[in-house]
């Protein structure tokens, strides 16, 4: 069943985040602070292991350097239009319409747009939420969104006992965005190849590293509006086949 991993995904995370609210009383202010620097620290070593991944390439017995132009051209044009659209504010507006839709208390739970725009960006902006939903929807394999979800399950219960309850809704933008993904895979197919799934990956990795500094230093990175970066890979494929088109007539 196509979108199986994406479901399975999302179950993980309102398994781990229904447990994050159950200690999140537990749990003193210092505790919080700690465990969401140290959670900020592996999210950041996470970012940087698929950045290095697709920056370097071993060729004999010397390290090269790869992608550099990728990743600055795909940041650069990925900035410009994410804030001309400016997409960070508007998750944030969700997150604001969300919070009063479901009538949470905002005196209670203030961070509850912190912990939907964190935890969405965080769930979302991965090596494996993009190459698994691709995988699910072109070959009808979940394995690596259900392995995902495991990993997402246990984050979002330290995310929720420290952001609390948005966590819990984030699960809406994992189904938008996986399931988008996955359903939009075939359809996509003709210009997928090994080398662009890669460097899609790759900026993500990018952005992982800019989320993890936010949590641990406050929002001192827009990385909502550095998601179209995201796409630039594929912006960046097509620009190099015309110019091979055009320089083979």
């Amino acid at each position: 069943m196509i979108g199986i991993g994406t479901i399975v995904n999302s179950i993980f995370v309102l398994i781990g985040s229904s447990i994050g609210l159950l200690i999140k009383g537990g749990l003193k202010e210092r505790y919080q602070t700690t465990i969401m620097n140290a959670l900020g620290l592996a999210v950041i070593l996470i970012g940087i292991s698929g950045t290095l991944q697709g920056l370097f390439l071993v060729e004999g017995n010397q390290l090269k350097t790869n992608n550099v132009m990728l990743m600055i051209i795909s940041l650069t044009l990925g900035a410009l239009i994410g804030e001309w659209i400016d997409i960070e504010a508007r998750l944030d507006k969700f997150g604001v319409w969300l919070q009063k839709s479901l009538k949470v208390n905002g005196e209670k739970d203030n961070n509850f747009v912190e912990g939907f725009v964190s935890s969405s960006l965080l769930f979302c902006v991965g090596a494996m939420a993009i190459i698994g939903s691709l995988q699910d929807g072109l070959t009808h394999d979940p394995s690596m969104l259900i392995i995902k979800g495991v990993l997402d399950g246990v984050t979002a219960i330290f995310f929720a006992s420290t952001l609390g309850i948005g966590v819990f809704f984030s699960v809406i933008s994992l189904i938008l965005y996986q399931g988008g993904i996955t359903l939009g895979a075939t359809f996509i197919e003709p210009l997928l190849n090994d080398t662009l799934i890669n460097n899609i990956s790759f900026i993500g990795s990018v952005l992982i590293i800019g989320l993890g500094i936010n949590m641990i230093f406050g929002k001192k990175i827009r990385v909502g509006n550095l998601l179209p970066a995201v796409l630039m890979p594929v912006v960046y494929e097509i620009g190099c086949n015309i110019v091979k088109w055009i320089s083979a007539r």
